[in-house]
């Protein structure tokens, strides 16, 4: 039972579990302005489910992946696959049970959500192998996470609308922004391997420059979902709280100090999706 309990917790280190913070708020806000409220709890239960075990999913497929890869970096070397802590037989089988476990949950969720989970699986899978020929693998990750609003609404409502796509494409471009920033640890090793970075191509300068340009049109995206989706003020409060985390964020990180790059990747973006939705919720409420 321990040995059980220990390969648990090293599989749920490996895919990072406590990150689902990022797209999770996303996905529920999504299910939040389809439903106009609460829409119970077999959706969100369902919902919920299926966003872990897609995350889950691609983020075994990525170490996987980059096995060889993650062996040869300093940084990556104590990461669980490296360290033999978990054997890639173990993961292929973590793989695989997420995989059903998403379209289980999707099943459950309406016929529509069923049809596209092959797609999804297939998308968030795609990532891993980005980073090989294109410096965009940044944006194309964003788009893995866009994908949440536009799940959380077709969970309730199985009809695309302008709303979450729009909410999408401001998450795309946030998380395309956050991972330049992580992305500025690794361009030295990134250029001895031949990945394709943004850092690594353009240099660190640049690539700053065109995470703080993605973020301003996240700002923008997220207050236009608003509006389309008959937010108030309220919520248009919130993307102005989040716009301003998003500038202390670049504040924190120049091409000469990355020390505080693991403050501006993960607690100060967590706080991004979580006070986003808390807006939305807040919006809801009171109107």
């Amino acid at each position: 039972m321990f040995g059980l309990w220990r390969k648990i917790v090293l599989l749920a280190r490996m895919v990072k579990i406590e990150h689902s913070v990022f797209a999770l708020p996303f996905a529920y806000l999504g299910m939040l302005w389809s439903a106009g409220g609460w829409p119970g709890w077999r959706v969100f239960l369902a919902l919920t489910l299926a966003m872990v075990a897609v995350r889950s999913f691609a983020m075994a497929v990525n170490r996987l992946a980059d096995l060889f890869i993650d062996v040869k970096n300093p940084r990556t070397r104590t990461r669980p696959l490296v360290t033999g802590e978990l054997s890639p037989g173990e993961t292929r089988v973590f793989v695989a049970v997420c995989a059903l476990v998403f379209v289980g949950a999707c099943w459950l969720l309406n016929p529509l959500c069923l049809a596209l989970s092959p797609v999804a699986l297939v998308w968030s899978a795609l990532y891993s192998f980005t980073k090989r020929f294109t410096p965009l693998c940044h944006f194309f990750l964003g788009s893995v996470l866009g994908l949440a609003p536009l799940a959380g609404w077709l969970a309730v409502n199985p009809s695309i609308a302008v709303t979450p796509v729009l909410l999408g494409v401001g998450v795309t471009f946030w998380v395309g922004g956050f991972d330049i920033l992580y992305a500025c640890q690794d361009v030295d090793f990134d250029r001895q391997e031949g990945l394709h970075s943004l850092p690594a191509y353009l240099g660190v300068p640049t690539a700053l420059a065109i995470s703080t340009f993605a973020h301003v049109v996240t700002s923008i995206f997220f207050v236009l979902a608003g509006w389309t989706g008959g937010a108030g003020l309220v919520f248009t409060a919130f993307c102005m709280g989040v716009a301003a985390i998003l500038i202390f964020e670049h504040r924190l990180i120049s091409p000469q100090d990355m020390s505080r790059v693991n403050l501006a990747f993960f607690t100060l973006n967590g706080f991004v999706a979580v006070l986003l939705f808390v807006g939305a919720v807040a919006d809801t409420a009171l109107r």
